[in-house]
């Protein structure tokens, strides 16, 4: 997304791009720990002040939960940037010598 984004010319052609990207993302099911960071929080706030108390799974949000999860979540953000987008890129674009 952030390489779309960066090519596009336009605002809208940024906007647009990077739909795709995250989009696909988000429907993999994956987390992102700078978004959970907001979430989580919120959520606790939420449930404490008697919002969701019949929503299945409600109870899970305290700061055991929340260090679990962003924990878990950085740590897979890392692996999954890193190790895979970054070295893609670093294999697909690095200068190789014939």
């Amino acid at each position: 997304a952030v390489w779309i984004g960066t090519a596009g010319k336009t605002v809208v052609d940024k906007v647009v791009g990077i739909l795709l990207p995250i989009a696909a993302f988000v429907a993999c099911g994956f987390e992102h720990c700078v978004a959970n960071m907001y979430f989580l929080p919120m959520g606790i706030l939420m449930h404490s002040c008697g919002y969701g108390a019949d929503v299945s799974g409600a109870d899970a949000l305290n700061a055991a939960g929340l260090a679990l999860n962003l924990s878990v979540a950085t740590l897979g953000n890392i692996v999954g940037g890193a190790l895979i987008v970054a070295l893609g890129y670093w294999f697909i674009y690095a200068n190789k010598e014939a």
